[in-house]
């Protein structure tokens, strides 16, 4: 599966964002749609979206998409929330949902801070998208796509648009 991965919009999801997601199969959505309803629609028009909702969502918003998500995506298990923290930093909500799950990759946002490696204490690969919206204290847009393939990731890429 190709995977696109964005955070943070903010109620902005422009067309090179578009562009750079185009070919993938599915998004996910770290979290602070923005803009109601209508954000998580209009990423779901353009692509099947799997998201969790932000600290800067409403509430109808929070109908639709959890505080977090675990599912399986062809071999990897994945565990997505919004306020993850860091390795070495983790909040504790994100702690407890990393021991309890046990997740392969685990997915956040809110930092608006692109960054991905692995936290070798949990046996993790930890990917924050930054943020892709233009509100917020970041000088550059972020956004992700990559393959998993049979329990792999691959062909990993970082877009990078200036705000």
């Amino acid at each position: 599966m190709y995977i696109g991965l964005i955070s943070d919009t903010h109620g902005v999801f422009s067309q090179e964002f578009r562009d750079f997601l185009a070919p993938v199969d599915e998004i996910w959505h770290a979290g602070d749609f923005g803009g109601g309803l209508e954000t998580a629609k209009e990423i779901a028009a353009f692509k099947p979206l799997m998201g969790v909702y932000g600290n800067c969502d409403n509430q109808g918003l929070r109908y639709d998409h959890p505080q977090f998500r675990f599912w399986d995506c062809e071999g990897k298990k994945i565990l997505m929330t919004h306020i993850g923290g860091s390795p070495g930093n983790y909040y504790p909500e994100a702690r407890n949902l990393i021991t309890q799950y046990r997740p392969d990759i685990f997915v956040c946002g809110h930092s608006h801070i692109l960054r991905v490696g692995m936290d070798h204490r949990y046996n993790l690969l930890y990917i924050n998208p930054g943020a892709c919206g233009i509100q917020g204290w970041h000088t550059v847009r972020t956004a992700l796509r990559f393959r998993i393939e049979s329990g792999e990731i691959k062909d990993m890429e970082v877009y990078k648009l200036a705000r």
